[in-house]
């Protein structure tokens, strides 16, 4: 969703101006960006939403409703346009997949590789991750937990809206089920250290590599176009993997 859309807008996207992309104050999961859906995207959009979209008013899931069957369970929060997600759910059919995204061009786009690839293994929401959390996903139901590439909001005084905070990997913590991990990725080194800072101050996990160190890149994280750019222009890529320990 954009800031200049119009009531109208909302509607034919599927919301209303009763159905806000968040309830939350404070730190936000999600950043609003221009943009509006192709054609394609809208089709996509309209086409498959009822079956693989989620909302806040279905309330705490039962994933094995949603899905039809009792699998390891991920959760992406921020997909971008989707690729990497579908890349994903394509390479591991036995496992299932949530996505939280509030950009519709992303939603839209992701809606067509689920339709392009035949998927049946993923589904989507539309508004702030805090709110699927907090809201609609029951303590330890989480095998895995995905934060790729968030907002590194590198000025100094801008670091407090950084999503990973205590706060929010405590939050996270407990969807996750003991064992289950969390995995961060970002190519700022500043917010990587930030990152490992948080994480090795977080009660309850654990880090998979050595004390402070980072992962090497796991062969299940797709590359995105958005890190072969990064890569292309020098930068750096670090992978954070925790779990939980109680």
């Amino acid at each position: 969703m954009t800031e200049e859309n119009t009531p109208k807008d909302h509607a034919k996207n599927g919301r209303s101006e009763e159905s806000p992309v968040t309830t939350r104050r404070g730190v936000r999961s999600f950043v609003l960006r221009q943009g509006r859906m192709t054609e394609g995207q809208r089709k996509a959009y309209e086409r498959n939403w009822p079956k693989f979209g989620l909302t806040r008013e279905h309330g705490m899931i039962d994933p094995r409703q949603v899905f039809g069957r009792d699998a390891m369970l991920n959760l992406e929060i921020g997909f971008g346009m989707g690729r990497s997600l579908a890349d994903m759910a394509e390479a591991a059919p036995e496992q299932d997949f949530i996505g939280v995204e509030v950009h519709l061009p992303g939603v839209g786009a992701l809606l067509k590789e689920i339709a392009d690839r035949g998927l049946e293994n993923i589904r989507i929401y539309s508004i702030d991750a805090n709110d699927v959390i907090d809201l609609c996903l029951a303590d330890a139901c989480l095998d895995r937990v995905m934060v790729f590439f968030p907002d590194p909001w590198h000025k100094k005084r801008h670091h407090k809206r950084r999503l990973v905070q205590q706060e929010f990997v405590q939050r996270l913590r407990h969807k996750l089920r003991v064992g289950g991990i969390l995995h961060l990725a970002t190519d700022w080194e500043n917010y990587a250290e930030h990152m490992m800072e948080v994480m090795a101050d977080s009660e309850g996990f654990a880090n998979t590599q050595i004390e402070g160190g980072f992962s090497p890149k796991p062969e299940g994280r797709p590359v995105t176009k958005f890190e072969q750019r990064g890569e292309r222009l020098g930068h750096g890529v670090w992978d954070l993997l925790f779990y939980r320990t109680n």
